[in-house]
């Protein structure tokens, strides 16, 4: 099969490799879609993340939809033909975080595309069939694999308690942005302010479904008085802006990947008794995203703004670039 591997900093190579084994309990998915994510970005321009290091070729790409074309030993054969999203994680499903349903914290995870896992920007996968979730026929295949980012954006909407009537305060109009504003108005959130300061990325966040939208370089965000604020931006400004818009007994629920470390307005959390938290990756979230998606609550298909090859995954993930662009996807097939 093809495979477009990471070699080093802005170095992609298309190579020829084995189609994967497939495992006991596990099926071998013909891959359609793979969305790029932030994180892909990032290790191609830098070839880190944290303590996260590509220090060996490495395969991007970890959200991922397609169809089943073959089953492991104790995998129910009628699986093959079926379109699925791909959870992308592989934890042990022993250690106490996952027994304590906190699978997304196992410390001996292994997840798509995070050294030394090779993720899914080739023409085949092998995942457990638990984590390769049925597709409902009203999906596209870029909304199924767009299912990941949505399943962050549902994890971070949880996390903030959003229940209906609240108001909302996302910062950050990228991808994730834009899916937190969708899910919070799906789970009956009344007002969805965004914040973001490039216009192209504020009129994207209004199309999707935000109630308002607002430049935090001309206006003013901290005094709102909302119920939750999401930062979707990893911005060090943006955070401490958004805890100042909080109500007391407010809930602020950290996303964006940003500054290790940050100075923030303890007084603030103190005196309004806030809760501030973060989230790492999901749990459980794909049969709810799929739904969100089917009933037409949130629409993933118009956040794609370009689609590439396998042969083109370095244009792909300098499509960024572009303030014009949100969502690309690469297409193993095309």
């Amino acid at each position: 099969m093809r495979a477009s591997v990471l070699l080093g900093a802005g170095h992609v190579e298309v190579q020829e490799r084995p189609v994967p084994a497939v495992p006991p309990g596990e099926v071998l998915v013909q891959v359609a879609s793979v969305g790029v994510c932030g994180s892909d970005v990032h290790y191609w321009r830098h070839m880190r993340i944290g303590d996260y290091v590509v220090d060996a070729p490495l395969v991007l790409g970890h959200e991922v939809s397609g169809r089943v074309v073959a089953v492991g030993e104790g995998v129910d054969a009628d699986r093959v033909g079926g379109r699925v999203g791909v959870e992308p994680q592989r934890p042990c499903l022993a250690c106490g975080q996952c027994l304590a349903g906190r699978y997304n914290l196992c410390p001996r995870m292994r997840f798509f595309a995070t050294p030394p896992v090779d993720g899914a920007f080739v023409e085949y996968v092998a995942v457990p069939a638990v984590f390769a979730h049925p597709l409902p026929d009203e999906l596209s295949d870029d909304a199924g694999a767009l299912l990941e980012p949505l399943s962050v954006g549902i994890a971070a909407v949880r996390k903030a308690g959003t229940v209906p009537g609240d108001r909302v305060l996302v910062a950050g109009a990228g991808p994730i942005g834009v899916i937190v504003a969708q899910v919070a108005r799906a789970f009956g959130a009344a007002e969805v302010v965004v914040s973001d300061p490039v216009r192209e990325r504020r009129e994207a966040a209004l199309r999707a479904g935000a109630t308002s939208v607002l430049d935090p370089a001309a206006e003013e965000v901290a005094g709102l008085g909302v119920d939750a604020f999401v930062d979707c931006s990893g911005v060090a400004a943006a955070v401490v802006a958004g805890i100042g818009a909080l109500r007391p007994a407010g809930r602020a629920v950290v996303v964006g990947l940003g500054d290790a470390d940050m100075v923030l307005p303890v007084a603030t959390i103190q005196d309004r008794e806030l809760t501030l938290t973060g989230i790492f990756r999901y749990t459980g979230t794909w049969p709810l995203a799929a739904h969100l998606v089917a009933s037409g609550q949130v629409d993933l298909d118009r956040l794609v703004t370009g689609r590439y090859g396998l042969d083109d995954v370095g244009a792909a993930l300098d499509a960024d670039r572009d303030p014009a662009s949100l969502k690309v996807v690469v297409e193993p097939g095309r």
